[in-house]
């Protein structure tokens, strides 16, 4: 068994889960983008409209801005991210994922995590951040901090790119320039790996 084929086998059962009342609104199920690797996860929130046609999580304008981001540090969901949500079926009206929809879907996620064992996991937006860490803090004030995560890995809350698009300036202390902080020590730590 490969990696690609445990994957593969974890989507069709993703693909067919009734588990959830979402079952029942969703077009398909969005289970992951980018490329299978041990280095670099990013898990998202929940799919949105797009990614709800499209099968495929962040393909909307977040999306786009988010491929800009990592581009701008020499990174791609091309060749180096493995891209996939706290929950793989569209909420009504894009409306934060219940804890019962998040608990029922869990399975899925934790299994990507135990295929992939990756090094760096990147929790976008607050529902990512909360699914892994305990906190009432906001995402605000966990942002750009390294917690452990599952398997050794590094975990950081990162701003979700939707809330970017919300908040247009480029200031010191502004979430896009916290933001462009927090990816050049990702980049830091990935090429850190890369290096072992």
């Amino acid at each position: 068994m490969t990696i690609e084929t445990d994957l593969e086998e974890i989507k069709n059962m993703c693909a067919m889960c009734e588990n959830c009342t979402l079952a029942k609104s969703r077009t398909q199920t969005v289970f992951s983008a980018g490329v299978p690797n041990n280095k670099l996860m990013l898990i998202g929130e929940a799919p949105g409209f797009y990614e709800d046609k499209q099968g495929e999580p962040f393909v909307g304008k977040a999306g786009q801005l988010l491929d800009r981001i990592f581009n701008s540090v020499g990174l791609s969901r091309q060749k180096n991210i493995y891209i996939c949500n706290t929950i793989k079926c569209r909420p009504p009206e894009n409306r934060d994922p219940l804890p019962e929809e998040k608990a029922a879907c869990r399975a899925f996620l934790d299994a990507q995590i135990e295929i992939l064992k990756p090094r760096i996991i990147l929790l976008c937006g607050k529902v990512a951040l909360t699914s892994f860490i305990n906190t009432t803090n906001g995402i605000t004030k966990m942002r750009g901090k390294w917690f452990e995560g599952p398997y050794g890995s590094r975990m950081m809350p990162i701003f979700h790119p939707s809330y970017l698009l919300r908040n247009d300036s480029h200031e010191k202390g502004s979430p896009k320039w916290l933001m462009w902080q927090d990816i050049q020590e990702v980049k830091r730590v990935y090429d850190e790996l890369a290096e072992e």
